[in-house]
């Protein structure tokens, strides 16, 4: 389980090693992308408060990278922080996320980026729930759900 302290250690030391690595011209992420996907993952974007549609969905499944379809958070690790962006506690691999120093707008804060394209997600805090005590803070506009099927779906 990471804690803050592994968090800062990656700032400072270096990131984890990720399983892939994808690079695309920008040209290539605005045809992907929709331009509020766009301007949150490559233009280090946020989106308003309450109004991402991954807010208050709770159903079972992954939390994917909009940009690379990597897995990034699971939702059995997903709480109501009442912040007004989706909350979590752990990445789903500590490899799957990027950590870098962001002092933009006279604050120091831990971005978050995905591990494989660099897409810019969030933030994370060390104010989340025991027993790590992190709040990964993200963008829904930076992920798409892939929900679990159930054994009557084929």
């Amino acid at each position: 389980m990471l804690t803050w302290n592994n968090i800062i250690n990656f700032t400072v030391k270096g990131n984890p090693i990720p399983d892939r690595r994808l690079e695309k011209p920008e040209a290539e992420w605005r045809a992907l992308l929709t331009p509020e996907q766009f301007r949150v993952t490559r233009k280090k974007g946020t989106e308003a408060p309450h109004t991402g549609a991954l807010c208050s969905i709770h159903e079972a499944g992954k939390y994917n990278c909009v940009c690379c379809d990597t897995p990034l958070f699971d939702s059995t690790i997903k709480f109501e922080s009442g912040t007004g962006w989706p909350s979590f506690t752990q990445p789903i691999t500590e490899n799957a996320i990027k950590y870098e120093k962001d002092t933009a707008f006279g604050m120091v804060r831990v971005e978050v980026m995905c591990n494989t394209c660099d897409a810019h997600l969030g933030h994370v805090f060390p104010d989340g729930p025991e027993p790590s005590g992190l709040r990964y803070c993200i963008n829904s506009a930076s992920m798409q759900l892939q929900k679990e099927r159930t054994t009557n779906e084929k």
